[in-house]
């Protein structure tokens, strides 16, 4: 075998352990950063509040319990749960949560690419809540079918408007372009972008100020779609909720925020693991600071505030177009 030869084969191996490394670490540890947020909360409340392992004893215990399947729901209930974790699993393989440089199957798609999937997936859940025949599941999609339009939306014009200032839809280019440049990330057109990101990280994951998983039943939106769950199919469910949480928040936290400080040469990437955890404390950080200062919107506010995320998107790609 000719030096060019192995040479070829260990990069290869290379980008294999890098996406197999960034694979297992959203995936895996996407649950220690909601149990992180959820003790750091009760902290901040003068609490003791859960450990941050919580999660994985919750999943854990929920994988023991046996599966419950309502009467008269159908196949598209019953594998959702697998079907959405498949392609937040995909999703995990073209952003970069972790490692800079692209890695197996970033090429499979772009920033629109995983726009669409991100909606795919909450078609889904839609589809699954609506054949659980439950009628507090069909109330919460109703509210989620009424709000989703703007959060769609605010999605779409965001990626959108962030391919065009670098000319591409290849985060990982975006991420370097705006490393490379750190005047960008104050720019207007930067400004309205992760404002309205933001906004829209907060109202998918359930974060104050839009509804939260405590209130009651009539405040409750994306919670309702997993009430007739139980067992697997309920840990799976809620092991897609971290999963999409640490998605969006990694994609705020290096595409919109703080793109720094990610090492793409091996084996120095493993570096970026305690790095993640720093930016996550810091976003951790500021949702709570958001949710300890601002009140809880009465749900016909919600409309209002997803609004406003979808003028800041408008706005961004009004701004890029005129400025760039």
């Amino acid at each position: 075998m000719t030096p060019g030869k192995r040479m070829v084969v260990n990069i290869d191996n290379i980008t294999l352990v890098e996406t197999l490394l960034q694979y297992f670490f959203i995936v895996g540890l996407s649950p220690l950063f909601a149990g992180i947020f959820s003790k750091v909360k009760s902290m901040v409340e003068s609490k003791k509040g859960p450990s941050i392992l919580q999660p994985y004893y919750d999943l854990a215990k929920l994988l023991k319990k046996e599966t419950l399947r309502p009467k008269g729901s159908g196949i598209v209930f019953i594998y959702a749960p697998y079907v959405i974790f498949g392609i937040y699993s995909l999703i995990s393989l073209i952003i970069p949560a972790l490692i800079p440089d692209p890695i197996y199957f970033t090429a499979s798609t772009d920033f629109l690419g995983g726009a669409i999937m991100l909606l795919l997936a909450a078609f889904i859940k839609i589809a699954a809540a609506f054949g659980s025949n439950s009628n507090y599941s069909a109330l919460g999609v109703s509210r989620m079918l009424s709000f989703n339009f703007l959060a769609e939306g605010t999605l779409i014009t965001v990626f959108f408007a962030v391919s065009l200032i670098t000319s591409t839809n290849n985060p990982y280019t975006t991420n370097h372009f705006l490393a490379a440049n750190p005047l960008q990330n104050i720019s207007v057109v930067h400004i309205f972008s992760t404002l309205a990101f933001f906004m829209l990280f907060l109202y998918e994951t359930g974060k104050v100020p839009v509804e939260s998983e405590g209130l009651m039943e009539f405040g409750m939106i994306d919670a309702a779609t997993n009430y007739e769950y139980s067992g697997k199919l309920l840990a799976i469910s809620k092991w897609n909720g971290y999963i999409k949480q640490f998605l969006l928040g990694s994609i705020l936290l290096n595409v919109f925020l703080v793109p720094w400080w990610l090492n793409p040469t091996f084996p120095w990437v493993f570096l970026n693991i305690p790095v993640m955890f720093a930016k996550w404390l810091l976003l951790i950080g500021i949702v709570l600071v958001v949710e300890t200062t601002l009140a809880k919107l009465r749900l016909f506010r919600v409309l209002d505030y997803l609004a406003t995320a979808f003028a800041f998107s408008i706005l961004f790609l009004i701004f890029t177009e005129v400025m760039l």
